[in-house]
Protein backbone atom coordinates (compact mmCIF):
# COMPACT_ATOMS: atom_id res chain seq x y z
CA UNK A 1 0.00 0.00 0.00
CA UNK A 2 1.23 3.49 -1.04
CA UNK A 3 2.48 5.53 2.25
CA UNK A 4 0.30 8.51 0.75
CA UNK A 5 -2.47 6.49 2.22
CA UNK A 6 -1.75 7.45 5.47
CA UNK A 7 -3.42 10.41 5.29
CA UNK A 8 -6.78 9.41 3.44
CA UNK A 9 -8.44 8.34 6.28
CA UNK A 10 -7.69 11.99 8.15
CA UNK A 11 -8.61 14.49 5.98
CA UNK A 12 -11.05 12.69 3.88
CA UNK A 13 -14.40 13.18 6.80
CA UNK A 14 -12.46 16.59 7.47
CA UNK A 15 -13.44 17.56 4.62
CA UNK A 16 -17.15 15.46 4.29
CA UNK A 17 -17.74 17.66 7.40
CA UNK A 18 -16.90 20.74 6.19
CA UNK A 19 -18.79 20.64 3.23
CA UNK A 20 -22.14 19.48 5.73
CA UNK A 21 -21.18 22.75 7.26
CA UNK A 22 -20.91 24.72 4.06
CA UNK A 23 -23.90 23.04 2.40
CA UNK A 24 -26.03 22.28 4.92
CA UNK A 25 -28.49 19.30 3.72
CA UNK A 26 -32.00 19.52 4.46
CA UNK A 27 -33.83 16.32 3.38
CA UNK A 28 -33.07 13.52 6.84
CA UNK A 29 -32.60 10.94 4.97
CA UNK A 30 -30.05 12.19 2.48
CA UNK A 31 -27.93 13.65 5.22
CA UNK A 32 -27.79 9.87 7.03
CA UNK A 33 -26.89 8.37 3.51
CA UNK A 34 -24.58 11.11 3.23
CA UNK A 35 -22.93 10.72 6.42
CA UNK A 36 -22.99 7.18 7.01
CA UNK A 37 -21.37 6.81 3.66
CA UNK A 38 -18.54 8.95 4.47
CA UNK A 39 -18.02 7.84 7.91
CA UNK A 40 -18.04 3.81 6.91
CA UNK A 41 -16.12 4.47 3.73
CA UNK A 42 -13.41 5.85 6.06
CA UNK A 43 -13.66 2.82 8.68
CA UNK A 44 -12.85 0.80 5.85
CA UNK A 45 -10.22 3.23 4.42
CA UNK A 46 -8.71 3.42 8.68
CA UNK A 47 -9.07 -0.41 8.56
CA UNK A 48 -7.48 -1.34 5.12
CA UNK A 49 -4.30 1.30 5.99
CA UNK A 50 -3.80 -0.57 9.84
CA UNK A 51 -3.89 -4.00 8.63
CA UNK A 52 -1.88 -3.55 5.53
CA UNK A 53 0.49 -0.63 7.09
CA UNK A 54 2.60 1.74 4.39
CA UNK A 55 6.05 1.21 5.10
CA UNK A 56 7.53 4.38 6.17
CA UNK A 57 6.84 8.30 6.97
CA UNK A 58 4.82 10.20 5.04
CA UNK A 59 5.40 14.22 5.91
CA UNK A 60 2.95 16.57 5.22
CA UNK A 61 4.95 19.71 6.30
CA UNK A 62 8.43 20.19 7.36
CA UNK A 63 9.82 22.79 9.55
CA UNK A 64 13.13 21.56 10.49
CA UNK A 65 15.26 18.46 10.32
CA UNK A 66 13.88 17.60 14.17
CA UNK A 67 10.27 18.98 13.39
CA UNK A 68 7.70 17.91 11.14
CA UNK A 69 4.21 17.04 10.33
CA UNK A 70 4.22 13.56 9.80
CA UNK A 71 2.39 10.25 9.54
CA UNK A 72 3.10 6.62 10.79
CA UNK A 73 1.64 3.61 12.20
CA UNK A 74 3.32 1.36 14.82
CA UNK A 75 1.99 -0.51 17.64
CA UNK A 76 0.11 1.57 20.05
CA UNK A 77 -1.32 3.67 17.00
CA UNK A 78 -2.77 0.70 15.87
CA UNK A 79 -4.59 -0.24 18.65
CA UNK A 80 -6.21 3.04 18.80
CA UNK A 81 -7.08 3.63 15.40
CA UNK A 82 -8.78 0.06 14.86
CA UNK A 83 -10.59 1.02 18.23
CA UNK A 84 -12.01 4.46 17.18
CA UNK A 85 -12.68 2.75 12.77
CA UNK A 86 -14.81 0.36 14.87
CA UNK A 87 -16.75 2.26 17.39
CA UNK A 88 -17.47 5.37 14.86
CA UNK A 89 -19.71 3.64 12.50
CA UNK A 90 -22.31 2.18 15.50
CA UNK A 91 -22.33 5.61 16.80
CA UNK A 92 -23.22 6.66 13.86
CA UNK A 93 -26.28 5.00 13.31
CA UNK A 94 -27.05 5.61 16.69
CA UNK A 95 -26.97 9.04 16.27
CA UNK A 96 -29.81 9.03 13.38
CA UNK A 97 -32.44 7.94 15.64
CA UNK A 98 -31.46 10.19 18.97
CA UNK A 99 -30.34 13.37 17.64
CA UNK A 100 -33.96 13.42 15.92
CA UNK A 101 -35.33 15.12 19.24
CA UNK A 102 -32.14 17.17 19.60
CA UNK A 103 -32.24 19.42 15.68
CA UNK A 104 -29.40 21.40 14.41
CA UNK A 105 -28.18 18.06 12.87
CA UNK A 106 -26.60 19.61 10.15
CA UNK A 107 -24.04 21.16 12.65
CA UNK A 108 -23.98 17.92 15.00
CA UNK A 109 -22.83 15.34 12.14
CA UNK A 110 -20.84 17.94 10.10
CA UNK A 111 -18.51 18.35 13.82
CA UNK A 112 -19.15 14.69 14.40
CA UNK A 113 -17.82 13.59 10.82
CA UNK A 114 -14.67 15.99 10.76
CA UNK A 115 -13.51 14.61 14.51
CA UNK A 116 -13.81 10.82 13.45
CA UNK A 117 -10.75 12.67 11.39
CA UNK A 118 -8.80 14.34 13.88
CA UNK A 119 -9.20 11.00 16.06
CA UNK A 120 -7.42 9.20 13.19
CA UNK A 121 -4.72 12.10 13.07
CA UNK A 122 -3.94 11.30 16.59
CA UNK A 123 -4.09 7.65 16.16
CA UNK A 124 -1.95 7.87 13.25
CA UNK A 125 0.77 11.09 14.58
CA UNK A 126 4.20 9.71 13.74
CA UNK A 127 5.81 12.47 16.44
CA UNK A 128 4.84 15.22 19.43
CA UNK A 129 4.49 17.77 17.19
CA UNK A 130 1.88 16.05 15.42
CA UNK A 131 0.17 14.45 17.89
CA UNK A 132 -0.28 17.73 19.55
CA UNK A 133 -1.79 19.34 16.90
CA UNK A 134 -4.38 16.88 16.21
CA UNK A 135 -4.74 17.22 20.28
CA UNK A 136 -5.61 20.68 19.54
CA UNK A 137 -7.66 20.37 16.73
CA UNK A 138 -9.69 17.40 18.39
CA UNK A 139 -10.45 20.04 21.59
CA UNK A 140 -11.86 22.39 18.62
CA UNK A 141 -13.81 19.92 16.60
CA UNK A 142 -15.21 18.33 19.76
CA UNK A 143 -16.64 21.95 21.35
CA UNK A 144 -19.60 22.16 19.21
CA UNK A 145 -20.90 19.42 20.39
CA UNK A 146 -20.15 19.79 23.98
CA UNK A 147 -22.63 22.92 23.47
CA UNK A 148 -24.83 21.59 20.81
CA UNK A 149 -28.22 22.89 22.95
CA UNK A 150 -26.47 25.81 23.55
CA UNK A 151 -28.64 26.30 26.60
CA UNK A 152 -27.14 27.68 30.01
CA UNK A 153 -25.94 24.29 30.75
CA UNK A 154 -24.00 23.16 27.77
CA UNK A 155 -22.25 27.14 27.43
CA UNK A 156 -21.02 26.61 30.80
CA UNK A 157 -19.90 23.40 30.25
CA UNK A 158 -18.10 24.08 26.89
CA UNK A 159 -16.48 27.04 28.47
CA UNK A 160 -15.46 24.72 30.94
CA UNK A 161 -14.16 22.08 28.17
CA UNK A 162 -12.05 24.78 26.64
CA UNK A 163 -10.83 26.50 29.30
CA UNK A 164 -9.54 22.89 31.15
CA UNK A 165 -8.54 21.36 27.85
CA UNK A 166 -6.08 24.73 26.33
CA UNK A 167 -4.88 24.73 29.87
CA UNK A 168 -3.25 21.10 29.60
CA UNK A 169 -2.28 21.48 26.07
CA UNK A 170 -0.16 24.65 27.02
CA UNK A 171 1.33 22.03 30.00
CA UNK A 172 1.90 19.74 27.63
CA UNK A 173 3.60 21.87 24.70
CA UNK A 174 6.35 23.29 27.38
CA UNK A 175 6.52 19.30 27.86
CA UNK A 176 7.56 19.08 24.28
CA UNK A 177 10.23 22.59 23.52
CA UNK A 178 11.92 20.33 26.98
CA UNK A 179 11.95 17.10 24.99
CA UNK A 180 13.11 18.68 21.44
CA UNK A 181 16.12 20.86 23.83
CA UNK A 182 16.93 17.17 25.68
CA UNK A 183 16.32 14.59 23.21
CA UNK A 184 17.60 13.61 19.96
CA UNK A 185 14.25 14.29 18.15
CA UNK A 186 10.58 14.54 18.75
CA UNK A 187 9.57 10.79 17.23
CA UNK A 188 7.91 8.71 18.88
CA UNK A 189 10.83 6.15 19.83
CA UNK A 190 10.42 3.10 22.23
CA UNK A 191 12.32 3.20 25.24
CA UNK A 192 12.45 7.22 25.13
CA UNK A 193 14.38 9.65 23.19
CA UNK A 194 15.95 11.44 25.80
CA UNK A 195 19.95 12.04 25.09
CA UNK A 196 21.79 11.36 28.08
CA UNK A 197 24.81 13.50 27.34
CA UNK A 198 22.37 16.29 27.88
CA UNK A 199 19.98 15.27 30.49
CA UNK A 200 23.25 15.18 33.14
CA UNK A 201 22.62 16.94 35.80
CA UNK A 202 18.95 18.08 35.00
CA UNK A 203 17.37 14.87 36.08
CA UNK A 204 15.01 16.59 38.76
CA UNK A 205 14.40 19.18 36.31
CA UNK A 206 12.92 16.55 33.73
CA UNK A 207 11.66 14.98 36.05
CA UNK A 208 9.46 17.85 36.80
CA UNK A 209 8.74 18.41 33.47
CA UNK A 210 7.26 14.96 32.93
CA UNK A 211 4.86 15.03 35.49
CA UNK A 212 3.83 18.79 34.07
CA UNK A 213 3.09 16.89 31.08
CA UNK A 214 1.31 13.73 32.20
CA UNK A 215 -1.10 16.29 34.43
CA UNK A 216 -1.41 18.18 30.76
CA UNK A 217 -2.08 15.61 28.64
CA UNK A 218 -3.72 14.15 32.04
CA UNK A 219 -6.82 16.81 31.57
CA UNK A 220 -8.45 15.11 28.88
CA UNK A 221 -7.71 11.20 30.60
CA UNK A 222 -9.81 13.26 33.84
CA UNK A 223 -7.08 12.73 35.78
CA UNK A 224 -7.82 14.46 39.81
CA UNK A 225 -7.56 17.15 40.30
CA UNK A 226 -8.26 18.09 36.68
CA UNK A 227 -11.33 15.86 36.35
CA UNK A 228 -14.30 18.98 36.36
CA UNK A 229 -15.09 19.35 32.66
CA UNK A 230 -16.18 15.77 32.14
CA UNK A 231 -19.09 15.16 34.45
CA UNK A 232 -20.31 18.90 33.47
CA UNK A 233 -19.82 17.64 29.83
CA UNK A 234 -22.68 14.97 30.06
CA UNK A 235 -25.05 17.86 29.14
CA UNK A 236 -23.77 17.11 25.40
CA UNK A 237 -26.22 14.30 23.59
CA UNK A 238 -25.67 11.07 24.35
CA UNK A 239 -23.66 9.68 21.23
CA UNK A 240 -21.64 12.94 22.41
CA UNK A 241 -21.05 11.45 25.65
CA UNK A 242 -20.43 8.21 24.23
CA UNK A 243 -17.52 9.90 21.91
CA UNK A 244 -15.88 12.26 24.89
CA UNK A 245 -16.28 9.21 27.31
CA UNK A 246 -15.29 6.34 26.11
CA UNK A 247 -13.95 6.36 22.43
CA UNK A 248 -12.59 9.78 21.83
CA UNK A 249 -11.33 12.53 23.90
CA UNK A 250 -10.12 10.64 26.96
CA UNK A 251 -8.65 7.89 24.94
CA UNK A 252 -6.74 10.42 23.45
CA UNK A 253 -5.77 11.73 26.81
CA UNK A 254 -4.70 8.09 27.21
CA UNK A 255 -2.71 7.77 24.53
CA UNK A 256 -1.15 10.61 24.73
CA UNK A 257 0.13 9.87 27.99
CA UNK A 258 1.29 6.32 27.14
CA UNK A 259 3.25 8.35 24.08
CA UNK A 260 4.79 10.93 26.96
CA UNK A 261 5.94 8.09 28.98
CA UNK A 262 6.88 5.00 27.34
CA UNK A 263 8.02 7.14 24.00
CA UNK A 264 9.53 10.34 25.07
CA UNK A 265 10.75 9.92 28.35
CA UNK A 266 11.36 6.51 28.60
CA UNK A 267 10.54 4.22 31.75
CA UNK A 268 14.10 3.44 32.60
CA UNK A 269 14.91 7.57 32.66
CA UNK A 270 11.10 7.27 35.07
CA UNK A 271 11.28 4.01 37.10
CA UNK A 272 11.68 4.68 40.70
CA UNK A 273 12.00 8.68 40.86
CA UNK A 274 9.45 10.78 42.31
CA UNK A 275 7.66 11.22 39.02
CA UNK A 276 6.64 8.20 39.21
CA UNK A 277 5.37 8.06 42.64
CA UNK A 278 3.42 11.33 42.22
CA UNK A 279 2.17 10.25 38.88
CA UNK A 280 0.95 6.98 40.56
CA UNK A 281 -0.75 8.32 43.54
CA UNK A 282 -2.62 10.73 41.46
CA UNK A 283 -3.41 7.74 39.41
CA UNK A 284 -4.75 6.21 42.25
CA UNK A 285 -6.40 8.43 44.25
CA UNK A 286 -9.10 9.15 41.13
CA UNK A 287 -8.97 5.59 41.03
CA UNK A 288 -11.13 5.81 44.46
CA UNK A 289 -12.51 9.68 44.16
CA UNK A 290 -14.39 8.70 40.87
CA UNK A 291 -15.71 5.67 41.63
CA UNK A 292 -17.10 7.28 45.47
CA UNK A 293 -18.77 10.22 43.53
CA UNK A 294 -20.66 8.04 41.17
CA UNK A 295 -21.78 6.10 43.88
CA UNK A 296 -23.30 9.63 45.63
CA UNK A 297 -24.48 10.50 42.12
CA UNK A 298 -27.95 10.27 40.94
CA UNK A 299 -28.30 11.57 37.83
CA UNK A 300 -26.94 8.18 35.46
CA UNK A 301 -24.74 10.02 33.20
CA UNK A 302 -22.84 12.04 35.36
CA UNK A 303 -22.89 8.35 37.42
CA UNK A 304 -21.77 6.86 34.56
CA UNK A 305 -19.29 9.99 33.59
CA UNK A 306 -17.77 9.98 37.45
CA UNK A 307 -17.49 5.96 36.49
CA UNK A 308 -15.51 6.62 33.39
CA UNK A 309 -13.06 9.20 35.46
CA UNK A 310 -12.03 6.39 37.38
CA UNK A 311 -12.08 3.80 35.00
CA UNK A 312 -9.26 6.03 33.05
CA UNK A 313 -6.92 5.95 35.82
CA UNK A 314 -7.07 2.28 36.01
CA UNK A 315 -5.34 3.00 33.01
CA UNK A 316 -3.24 5.76 34.10
CA UNK A 317 -1.77 3.45 37.12
CA UNK A 318 -1.14 0.56 34.77
CA UNK A 319 1.19 3.11 32.72
CA UNK A 320 2.31 4.83 35.73
CA UNK A 321 3.96 1.34 36.52
CA UNK A 322 6.44 1.57 33.66
CA UNK A 323 6.76 -2.07 33.26
CA UNK A 324 5.97 -4.40 29.97
CA UNK A 325 2.96 -5.71 31.89
CA UNK A 326 1.17 -2.24 32.63
CA UNK A 327 1.68 -0.94 29.72
CA UNK A 328 -0.03 -4.46 28.53
CA UNK A 329 -2.58 -4.29 30.99
CA UNK A 330 -3.27 -0.70 30.30
CA UNK A 331 -3.94 -1.07 26.99
CA UNK A 332 -5.93 -4.20 26.97
CA UNK A 333 -8.05 -1.98 29.55
CA UNK A 334 -8.39 1.08 26.96
CA UNK A 335 -9.86 -1.11 24.60
CA UNK A 336 -12.36 -3.46 26.73
CA UNK A 337 -13.57 -0.21 28.40
CA UNK A 338 -13.79 1.30 25.64
CA UNK A 339 -16.46 -1.08 24.63
CA UNK A 340 -18.17 -1.20 27.74
CA UNK A 341 -19.04 2.22 28.47
CA UNK A 342 -19.58 3.17 25.00
CA UNK A 343 -22.69 0.58 25.67
CA UNK A 344 -23.40 1.97 29.35
CA UNK A 345 -23.93 5.33 27.70
CA UNK A 346 -26.26 4.46 24.47
CA UNK A 347 -28.14 2.53 27.33
CA UNK A 348 -28.91 5.48 29.32
CA UNK A 349 -29.44 7.43 25.87
CA UNK A 350 -32.16 5.24 24.90
CA UNK A 351 -33.81 5.57 28.45
CA UNK A 352 -33.62 9.61 28.26
CA UNK A 353 -34.36 9.00 24.25
CA UNK A 354 -37.81 7.34 25.32
CA UNK A 355 -38.82 8.48 28.70
CA UNK A 356 -36.90 11.75 29.25
CA UNK A 357 -35.97 10.52 32.90
CA UNK A 358 -32.41 10.92 33.52
CA UNK A 359 -32.32 9.78 37.25
CA UNK A 360 -31.68 6.49 39.04
CA UNK A 361 -34.89 6.39 41.05
CA UNK A 362 -36.70 6.89 37.92
CA UNK A 363 -35.76 3.80 36.60
CA UNK A 364 -38.04 1.75 38.64
CA UNK A 365 -39.58 -1.35 36.35
CA UNK A 366 -37.74 -0.73 33.47
CA UNK A 367 -36.37 -4.03 33.10
CA UNK A 368 -39.41 -5.56 31.46
CA UNK A 369 -40.54 -2.16 29.65
CA UNK A 370 -36.75 -2.01 27.88
CA UNK A 371 -36.09 -5.11 27.79
CA UNK A 372 -32.84 -5.49 25.22
CA UNK A 373 -31.64 -1.65 26.56
CA UNK A 374 -31.79 -2.91 30.16
CA UNK A 375 -30.14 -6.21 29.10
CA UNK A 376 -27.28 -4.51 27.19
CA UNK A 377 -26.78 -2.17 30.17
CA UNK A 378 -26.61 -5.85 32.74
CA UNK A 379 -23.84 -6.90 30.30
CA UNK A 380 -22.05 -3.99 30.53
CA UNK A 381 -22.25 -3.00 34.17
CA UNK A 382 -21.08 -6.97 34.83
CA UNK A 383 -18.68 -6.47 32.87
CA UNK A 384 -17.30 -3.37 34.32
CA UNK A 385 -17.73 -4.77 37.53
CA UNK A 386 -15.13 -7.02 36.43
CA UNK A 387 -17.32 -10.15 36.48
CA UNK A 388 -15.22 -13.47 34.92
CA UNK A 389 -15.44 -14.15 32.42
CA UNK A 390 -16.44 -11.05 30.79
CA UNK A 391 -14.00 -8.05 29.31
CA UNK A 392 -13.40 -5.90 32.33
CA UNK A 393 -12.29 -8.89 34.31
CA UNK A 394 -9.80 -9.61 31.90
CA UNK A 395 -8.04 -6.18 31.94
CA UNK A 396 -8.37 -5.48 35.35
CA UNK A 397 -6.79 -8.80 36.42
CA UNK A 398 -4.07 -8.18 33.86
CA UNK A 399 -3.35 -4.62 35.69
CA UNK A 400 -3.21 -6.10 39.41
CA UNK A 401 -0.99 -8.88 38.27
CA UNK A 402 1.01 -5.81 36.72
CA UNK A 403 1.17 -4.16 39.89
CA UNK A 404 1.47 -7.13 42.25
CA UNK A 405 4.75 -8.13 40.51
CA UNK A 406 6.16 -4.70 40.54
CA UNK A 407 6.42 -5.00 44.37
CA UNK A 408 6.49 -1.65 45.71
CA UNK A 409 4.59 0.10 48.23
CA UNK A 410 2.82 2.26 46.02
CA UNK A 411 1.85 -0.40 43.77
CA UNK A 412 0.46 -2.59 46.32
CA UNK A 413 -1.82 0.65 47.41
CA UNK A 414 -2.93 0.66 43.76
CA UNK A 415 -4.00 -2.64 44.26
CA UNK A 416 -6.29 -2.13 47.36
CA UNK A 417 -7.31 0.93 45.64
CA UNK A 418 -9.04 -1.66 42.17
CA UNK A 419 -10.29 -3.67 45.06
CA UNK A 420 -12.57 -0.70 46.85
CA UNK A 421 -13.22 1.22 43.35
CA UNK A 422 -14.63 -2.64 42.31
CA UNK A 423 -16.94 -2.69 45.57
CA UNK A 424 -18.14 0.86 44.89
CA UNK A 425 -18.87 -0.32 41.12
CA UNK A 426 -20.90 -3.15 42.07
CA UNK A 427 -22.78 -0.31 44.47
CA UNK A 428 -23.50 1.73 41.93
CA UNK A 429 -24.34 -0.27 38.70
CA UNK A 430 -26.20 -2.59 40.83
CA UNK A 431 -28.59 0.00 42.33
CA UNK A 432 -29.92 0.72 38.47
CA UNK A 433 -30.19 -2.71 37.74
CA UNK A 434 -32.07 -3.84 40.90
CA UNK A 435 -34.38 -0.90 40.81
CA UNK A 436 -34.79 -2.20 36.99
CA UNK A 437 -35.66 -5.53 37.40
CA UNK A 438 -36.72 -5.42 41.35
CA UNK A 439 -38.94 -1.85 42.03
CA UNK A 440 -39.99 -1.69 45.23
CA UNK A 441 -43.38 -2.30 47.05
CA UNK A 442 -44.73 0.96 46.02
CA UNK A 443 -44.19 0.36 42.31
CA UNK A 444 -46.96 1.15 40.03
CA UNK A 445 -46.83 -0.61 36.80
CA UNK A 446 -48.43 1.97 35.02
CA UNK A 447 -45.69 4.38 35.53
CA UNK A 448 -43.85 2.22 32.84
CA UNK A 449 -47.07 1.69 30.74
CA UNK A 450 -45.61 3.54 27.56
CA UNK A 451 -41.93 3.03 28.36
CA UNK A 452 -40.64 0.65 25.65
CA UNK A 453 -37.15 0.22 23.90
CA UNK A 454 -36.17 2.08 20.43
CA UNK A 455 -35.90 1.46 17.40
CA UNK A 456 -33.41 -0.59 15.57
CA UNK A 457 -31.03 1.86 14.84
CA UNK A 458 -30.41 2.23 18.53
CA UNK A 459 -30.99 -1.18 19.71
CA UNK A 460 -28.84 -2.93 17.12
CA UNK A 461 -25.72 -1.24 18.07
CA UNK A 462 -26.63 -2.09 21.64
CA UNK A 463 -26.61 -6.19 21.07
CA UNK A 464 -23.89 -5.84 18.76
CA UNK A 465 -21.84 -4.35 21.29
CA UNK A 466 -23.01 -6.63 24.10
CA UNK A 467 -22.06 -9.44 22.05
CA UNK A 468 -18.60 -7.54 21.57
CA UNK A 469 -17.93 -7.19 25.46
CA UNK A 470 -18.50 -10.88 25.91
CA UNK A 471 -16.80 -12.18 23.39
CA UNK A 472 -13.75 -9.71 23.87
CA UNK A 473 -13.56 -11.46 27.63
CA UNK A 474 -13.91 -15.31 26.47
CA UNK A 475 -11.49 -14.74 23.37
CA UNK A 476 -9.19 -12.17 24.86
CA UNK A 477 -5.47 -14.31 25.08
CA UNK A 478 -4.88 -13.29 20.99
CA UNK A 479 -5.60 -9.57 22.27
CA UNK A 480 -3.62 -9.99 25.60
CA UNK A 481 -0.66 -11.64 23.34
CA UNK A 482 -0.66 -8.27 21.24
CA UNK A 483 -0.56 -6.23 23.75
CA UNK A 484 2.17 -7.80 25.33
CA UNK A 485 3.92 -7.72 21.84
CA UNK A 486 3.97 -3.81 21.69
CA UNK A 487 4.98 -3.46 25.36
CA UNK A 488 8.08 -5.47 24.77
CA UNK A 489 8.67 -2.86 21.43
CA UNK A 490 8.08 -6.14 19.02
CA UNK A 491 5.13 -4.12 17.22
Amino acid sequence: MPVWMLCVPVLFPILAGAVMLARPIEDRQKRQVYVAGAVILNAVLALAVLIWTPDGVLTLIRFSDTMQIALQIDGVGRVFGILVSLLWPLTTFYSFEYMKHEGRENKFFGFFTMTFGVIVGVAFADNFLTLYLFYELLTLATLPLVMHSMDGKARYAGKKYLIYSLSGAAFAFITMIFLLNYGSTLDFTFGGVLDLSRVGGHETLLQAVFVLGFFGFGVKAAIFPFHGWLPDASVAPTPVSALLHAVAVVKAGIFAVIRLTYYGFGCDFLRGSWAQAVTMAAAIVTIVYGSAMALRTPHLKRRLAYSTVSNLSYILFSVTLMTPAGLAGGLSHMVFHAVIKITLFFCAGAIIYKTHREYVYQLDGFGRAMPVTMAAFTIASLGLMGIPPLAGFVSKWGIATAAVETGTPLAYAGVAALIVSALLTALYLMAVILRAYFPGKGFDPASVKEVEDPNRLMTVPLIVLSVASVLLGLCASPLIAVFEQIAAGLL
